[in-house]
């Protein structure tokens, strides 16, 4: 769930670009400096920039001993040869890698650092899927259509229609007029990519970024328009990115968008192989983790944990974890029978912490993830989840999964985050975040976000995805240091480590002049910080189940 939002360039899927036609072959607009790689990290007072002070959360720490904490993360995946991850990848020790058994007898064969639950035979993963009301719509069209009220006896499914077909109708408007634009865009930035490679001498395999353009003297007006496009590119988007990644990004949300407009319906039959509407505890899936789209999962999983001082990459906020991976979350909605099993599957398998970024606007099994929600909170598991990138109110409007239950009930082992920017100042509450006084728990930095990538050291983008695994790691980074404290009283050091910043007027998500108090955007009206959760944690006593 990074953010998706439309500028004249604007940061898309995993960072990629969206430039409008009137914006080719035109110096971008002066923007701010770029933020530190690590500002996420840093303190205010001390540093200037609104991060979770985790400089001073380490000197608070010294001399005190960890304990390692297995740390889920529910994504599309991770690059499992990553430098700064494939030292704290989780083993299951009962597993014999590739040797095509269930070792452990649990029902995954060769679960060795998690699983796939949209693997496959053959390796094969369903990638590309469409969004769940698209899914709903076609699965309900041919009996509601024609239909203007409801049947007698079926009300509640009726009802359940007209909500799918208002989010068909608007998601399907928004496809239908952005698939022209991303059409001419990915034909321009291959185009220009191909004249700055052939002027820069780089074989196919080879990549450029911002200082290989400020090396470039153009030799054409074709070369020069071609090197003021990426200019813009990389100066809206920022210089931690590589033409490789911008295409393959624009690329991807191309496909996810035409697969909104022409949904290829018959995927998760062709390639996983059950129905996603039967939860009935076969197991299904594969163990491939690194795939083609782990760039995302790969991110979040840095965030969290990424070995700290190993002079690569990024520190993580925790530093002594386990990384669980578990892919459940294709370049398009997921399945809740995915979700719920993806809860269970690491519960089961000693998970302490849950990652969740993603988030829909359907829930058609809400009822089977609300149970996997319990079973998490019965296991003593904390599960931190993305708000969302649709600058809207999630109490007026829910995003799914959540932990306002069907049977009207809710648990104390859930976080909810927003995303924050790097200054005190009107953007301090990230344009396209999520807010809601009930729904929403706390901010944590989610605006030029460094992490980690597949195959690269560094992934800068913007995004309630990148503000969840922040909040995660501080609850692991907690737990290793205290772990008797049970998932209830994790969150509650978090909760109120994130003083409400009352008075602070800033510009309301989705808004380009309305301005409202922080305060009022969550539950806390603050920003996590993980020196002040320590602090909190060190006075509490245990009980962890």
């Amino acid at each position: 769930m990074y953010n998706i939002r439309k500028f004249a360039i604007s940061t898309l899927m995993c960072g990629a670009l969206f430039i409008s036609a009137n914006s080719y072959g035109q110096q971008a607009p002066k923007k701010d400096p770029e933020p530190p790689k690590n500002w996420h990290a840093m303190d205010l007072k001390t540093d200037g920039f609104y991060g979770i002070s985790l400089n001073q959360a380490y000197q608070f720490l010294k001399g005190k001993k960890s304990k390692t904490v297995v740390v889920t993360t529910i994504d599309s995946g991770i690059d499992t040869l990553q430098n700064d991850l494939k030292s704290i990848l989780w083993v299951n020790t009962k597993e014999i890698p590739g040797n095509g058994i269930d070792d452990d007898h649990d029902g995954f064969i060769d679960d060795v650092h998690g699983w796939d639950f949209l693997g496959g035979k053959g390796g094969k993963v369903d990638f590309t899927e469409t969004t769940e009301e698209v899914r709903q719509y076609f699965k309900l069209k041919s009996k509601y259509a024609s239909v203007t009220t409801a049947p007698a006896g079926q009300e509640k499914e009726y009802a359940y229609w007209q909500n799918v077909k208002a989010n068909y109708d608007t998601t399907m408007s928004k496809a239908q007029a952005e698939i022209k634009d991303l059409s001419m865009e990915v034909n321009v930035l291959t185009a220009t990519n191909y004249y700055i490679k052939r002027e820069l001498k780089l074989n196919s395999d080879q990549t450029f970024n911002k200082a290989d353009l400020d090396k470039l003297k153009a030799a054409n007006d074709t070369v020069t328009q071609s090197k003021t496009v990426w200019e813009s590119v990389f100066t809206q988007i920022g210089e931690n990115t590589d033409n490789s990644k911008v295409l393959k990004d624009l690329t991807e949300y191309y496909a996810k968008q035409n697969n909104t407009i022409t949904p290829d319906l018959e995927s998760r039959a062709r390639i996983v192989g059950d129905d996603p509407d039967v939860n009935d505890g076969k197991p299904y899936g594969n163990n491939i983790l690194k795939n083609a789209d782990a760039s995302h999962g790969t991110g979040v999983a840095g965030l969290i944990g990424a070995v700290r001082n190993n002079g690569y990459g990024i520190d993580g906020v925790a530093d002594n974890v386990r990384i669980m991976s578990i892919k459940a979350v294709p370049n398009g909605d997921e399945y809740d029978k995915d979700i719920a099993n993806a809860i269970h599957f690491a519960v089961d398998h000693g998970a302490q912490v849950i990652n969740m970024s993603f988030g829909k606007k359907i829930s058609p099994h809400k009822d089977w993830v609300d149970e996997a929600f319990k079973y998490a909170a019965a296991k003593d598991v904390l599960l931190v989840m993305a708000s969302g990138n649709d600058s809207q109110d999630v109490d007026a409007k829910p995003e799914f999964p959540n932990d306002t239950y069907l049977d009207g009930t809710t648990t104390d082992n859930v976080i909810n985050v927003g995303a924050s920017g790097p200054k005190p100042d009107d953007n301090l509450a990230a344009e396209f975040s999520n807010y809601g006084k009930k729904n929403v728990d706390v901010f944590a930095p989610g605006v030029k976000v460094t992490s980690i990538d597949t195959d690269a050291e560094f992934n800068t983008a913007d995004g309630t995805s990148f503000a969840s695994p922040i909040v995660a790691g501080v609850a692991a980074l907690i737990l290793e240091y205290y772990p008797d404290l049970s998932a209830k009283q994790l969150k509650q050091a978090i909760m109120e480590s994130a003083t409400p910043i009352k008075g602070k007027m800033v510009i309301k998500p989705g808004s380009k002049t309305v301005k409202v108090d922080f305060a009022s955007l969550s539950q806390t009206g603050g920003i996590v910080n993980a020196y002040k959760a320590l602090e909190i944690a060190s006075k509490m006593k245990g009980e962890r189940k």
